[in-house]
């Protein structure tokens, strides 16, 4: 049976550790949703051979000789490196668990275009923001929203009325224009944990 072959977009959610001179990794099409990717190792990268990094936004050709279980990296070309997240431990471990929340979850393919619009918009936030905690609040909250799951109409109720005036602010007001004291860094730590735990209890969404 011939090998298949694909030409897409993706952004780069999750990598293991190298073998057999491979280097695998998991992606995120708008257009395919998740594939599991090899691109072998080299000493010397071509201009047509980027390496793949965590949350790099990469155009990609890929083979496949297994009907698609596993795609081996052709060609890549680097369209976006967000670099500002590597230059702050909390922007990498919220960014990193998002990616990899993203990365747990399949998602139907009605909903592929979105959720690759909120990994760019999400990956932009993480790189240029000094509140990752709040990025990840809200690209968590508009996951699930964008799931279908009716967060505003279940999860909101719940809160008590300050933590939900909090929760609101934070959902309705652009980053930028946030100050520290509109939304304290202690309770987003709170609106994270009472998010994560209205998923893993009334939802099909996997937190860890």
């Amino acid at each position: 049976m011939p090998g298949l072959s694909l030409q897409t977009e993706a952004f780069v959610l999750l990598k293991r550790p190298p073998s057999d001179r491979f280097q695998g990794c998991t992606v995120f099409s708008p257009e395919h949703g998740h594939l599991q990717v090899m691109q072998r190792v080299a000493q010397k990268t071509a201009a047509t051979q980027a390496t793949l990094d965590l949350f790099d936004e990469v155009a990609l050709i890929l083979e496949s000789s297994n009907q698609g279980q596993t795609w081996f990296v052709k060609e890549t070309r680097l369209l976006h490196r967000p670099t500002g997240i590597g230059r702050s431990y909390e922007a990498l471990r919220q960014a990193s668990a998002f990616a990899a929340l993203i990365a747990r979850n399949r998602v139907a393919e009605e909903g592929r275009v979105a959720v690759g619009r909120l990994l760019q918009q999400a990956i932009a936030a993480f790189a240029t923001s000094d509140r990752p905690d709040l990025v990840y609040f809200k690209a968590l909250y508009a996951f699930a929203r964008d799931e279908g799951y009716p967060v505003r109409q279940q999860w909101r109720p719940t809160l008590p009325a300050d933590l939900r005036a909090t929760s609101d602010l934070a959902l309705r007001t652009p980053l930028q224009a946030l100050a520290p004291a509109d939304v304290p860094a202690a309770r987003t730590t709170l609106l994270i944990r009472r998010l994560e735990e209205y998923l893993r209890g009334h939802t099909e969404v996997l937190i860890e």
